[in-house]
Parts: C-alpha cells; sequence; structure tokens
C-alpha cells in the first residue's frame, strides 16, 4: 500500500486543531474557579522549597524565565476575567508581585501568593486568562505547523528524491509510528487513526521538550491537558468500536451467566479506568521528573557548599538526559496505549478461535 504522507499531513493539521480546541476550553475551564474575598492583615510567611518547585512546575499569570541579580526577566500575559459586570481584560504586568490591586470599573482584582486572581469584594469570577501554560501550548502550535508544513512542502518539492532536512528526520519517525504502533495493534483499519495517533505523539514530544528547556511551561504536566488527551481516546474509542467490541464487555462469549454478574460491571468500569490511567501516568511521570530535578538544585541552595554543588550539578545533568529519553518515551507509550484501546474496539470476531476452543 502506497503511502500518502502529504495526505496524511493535511489530515493530522485538522485532527491537531480539533484537540488544541478542546484541550484550550478544558484547560480554561480548569483552571476557573470561585473566588472568595482575602483575608485582611494576611501574615507573609517566607517561601520555602516545596513552595519554589512547585511554583515551578504550575502554572501562573506571567511566563518567568529567569532572575538575574534583582532582576526578574519576565513575560506579561493578558489576564481575562468574567464575573457579573462583563468581561475584564489586561495585563499581569498590572500586578505588582501580588501586592498591587488591579481596579476595573466596580471589580478590585488582587493577585495572591499562589498566583489566584480574587475579587477583594468575593464576587464570583471565573479566570480564562492566557497563562503560561496556554502560551506554550500556542508556542507549540506555531512548531507543530511549522514543522509538518515544511514537511509537507519537502514532499511536494522533492517528489521522487531522497528526503532532506527535517523530511529526512521526521519521516522515520512518521513511519515508525505507522508501522510498530497503528498497523501492528489496529490492524487493516489503521489508517482512519493515523491522523489522531499522529497528533497525539508529536503533540505530547514538542511539549515534553518545551518543558524542559530553561523558563518552559509544564503543559504536559498539567493534569487538564492530559485528561482532554485521554477523553479524546476514549470518545474516538467508543465512537468507532464495533458489535464485537460491546459483546465482550457486555456479555463475553463463554462466560457461564452467574460470573456476568460480576464481571460485566467490572469491564464497563474498564471502559473508563483505562482513560483515567492514560491521564494519571503522563502528568505523573513529567511532573515527577520536574520535581526531580529541581530538588536536586534546590540541595545547592540549602546546604550552600562547594562540595555539594560538586556532586550535585552531575546529578541535574544526568537527569535532564533521562527526561529527554522520558520525554520520548512517554509520548510513544501514550500513543501505543490508545492504538491498543482503538485495536480491541474494532477487532473483528474470530470464528476459528471459537471452533477450536469448542473441539477442545
Amino acid at each position: 500500500m502506497k503511502f500518502n504522507i502529504n495526505k496524511l499531513s493535511q489530515k493530522f493539521s485538522k485532527t491537531f486543531f480539533l484537540a488544541l480546541f478542546a484541550t484550550f476550553f478544558a484547560f480554561n475551564l480548569a483552571n476557573a474557579q470561585d473566588k472568595k474575598p482575602e483575608e485582611t492583615n494576611e501574615v507573609k510567611k517566607e517561601e520555602n522549597i516545596g513552595d519554589i518547585i512547585l511554583h515551578h512546575v504550575g502554572d501562573s499569570h506571567e511566563w518567568h524565565f529567569f532572575t538575574l541579580g534583582h532582576t526578574h526577566v519576565t513575560l506579561p500575559l493578558p489576564v481575562i476575567l468574567y464575573s457579573d459586570n462583563g468581561l475584564d481584560v489586561f495585563m499581569s504586568s498590572e500586578f505588582h508581585h501580588g501586592e498591587k490591586e488591579v481596579r476595573k470599573g466596580s471589580n478590585i482584582y488582587k493577585l495572591d501568593s499562589h498566583d489566584h486572581i480574587k475579587e477583594t469584594s468575593g464576587k464570583k469570577i471565573y479566570d480564562i486568562s492566557i497563562t503560561k501554560n496556554v502560551a506554550s501550548l500556542f508556542l507549540s502550535i506555531v512548531l507543530l505547523i511549522f514543522v509538518f508544513t515544511s514537511v509537507a512542502g519537502a514532499y511536494k518539492k522533492n517528489q521522487g528524491q531522497a528526503p532532506k532536512g527535517m523530511q529526512s528526520f521526521f519521516e522515520p519517525i512518521v513511519v515508525f509510528v505507522r508501522d510498530e504502533v497503528a498497523k501492528k495493534n489496529i490492524g487493516p483499519k489503521y489508517e482512519r487513526y493515523m491522523p489522531y495517533l499522529l497528533t497525539l505523539f508529536f503533540f505530547i514530544w514538542f511539549n515534553n521538550m518545551l518543558g524542559l528547556m530553561p523558563g518552559g511551561a509544564n503543559v504536559s504536566g498539567n493534569i487538564a491537558v492530559t485528561m482532554v488527551l485521554s477523553v479524546l481516546t476514549l470518545i474516538i474509542t467508543l465512537a468507532t468500536s464495533n458489535k464485537n467490541y460491546w459483546s465482550h464487555i457486555l456479555a463475553m462469549p463463554g462466560v457461564p451467566k452467574p460470573v456476568l454478574l460480576i464481571l460485566t460491571p467490572v469491564e464497563i468500569l474498564g471502559i473508563f479506568t483505562k482513560p483515567f490511567s492514560l491521564m494519571i501516568r503522563l502528568f505523573a511521570n513529567i511532573t515527577a521528573g520536574h520535581i526531580v530535578i529541581l530538588s536536586f538544585i534546590c540541595l545547592i541552595f540549602i546546604f550552600k557548599n562547594a562540595v555539594v554543588g560538586a556532586a550535585v550539578v552531575p546529578l541535574v545533568v544526568a537527569m535532564n538526559c533521562l527526561e529527554i529519553f522520558v520525554a520520548l518515551l512517554q509520548a510513544y507509550v501514550f500513543t501505543l496505549l490508545t492504538a491498543i484501546y482503538f485495536g480491541s474496539s474494532v477487532e473483528e470476531h474470530h470464528h476459528e478461535d471459537e471452533k477450536h476452543s469448542a473441539a477442545h
């Protein structure tokens, strides 16, 4: 079968934008929260190492890159707040380290120490801002569009020629996902799932790698993002499943009816535990990697000792190298398990296996 990578790239782009919209929508819903009035005369507590680490792996209304002396190099991001009084939009630079109040009409907003925006009078507000993770999400869009439009253009330009540049780098990866992930786990109907599987793989991989860069955002370590990817996998699995899939879920052939009273609820529960495990696995592995690296770095500032520093730096370098591998591995594992779920939903009934088991 001839593999049309140009056509596949177009399908990939469409699927990517649909997945991105769902991710962005759910991400903002996850960040929307009821705001309570801030207590007066709040006592400021010294920031401990745990707060520093959680601040770096968490989301923020500004993109902090690094600190040089007493200067914080940050990129202010748009703050978008909705309340009964309507929509308020302003830049996060109007806040000053959580100490300055921002007045917009009758609303007065303040940023607390956990980077949550509160309305001082206790009004119910919804925060749908362009946060650091959302901004990084947009950056990954630009990179993915640039990469795959370039690759698709190279195929049109160099038809019949050996691949060059980015085309030569990404073609083996696309072929690997097709041959080793999709074909082996889904079967003859693999082509219909290829755009989504490629979207998953490259979206997760690119965001994992961006998160390892200095000042990078922890997008794939955000539970809202992994939740959307898992829910999309669940929806596609159920929407494309055949009769054989549901017969094994609701009434597994060859199982006594009394046993089905126990087995059927377990199988139905398994429909939802599979995407749940996808969500937790990616979230936990990526976040844990960032926390371990930051914990090693913080040891230098805790002990303030040259010997400790000399011992920690090689560990941090080794962990970063390991995380580069994990970034690719987690993209592969998520895509592989998704393909396995798709394969189980479209697997045909095996009559020969039934005859063989009946004969025995």
